[in-house]
């Protein structure tokens, strides 16, 4: 089932049930990316995790060489 059904089942189920129809979909996309930018921009990782894609063992190079 893709977004659309799901969301013609959410309007049906509502005016069954006698409540407001639920927000079309991705209606909230860029609210919630620009809140999750703003969120990584101002809440900096804690230091203990390593940043992924870098291993910390030492001893190993990259493929390149560098």
């Amino acid at each position: 089932m893709d977004a659309i059904q799901q969301h013609m089942f959410d309007t049906y189920r509502a005016a069954r049930l006698g409540r407001p129809a639920p927000p079309l979909p991705g209606r909230h996309d860029r609210t919630t990316l620009r809140d999750l930018y703003q969120h990584w921009l101002t809440h900096s990782p804690t230091p203990h995790q390593p940043v992924r894609g870098h291993s910390s063992r030492s001893g190993h190079s990259s493929p390149s060489g560098v």
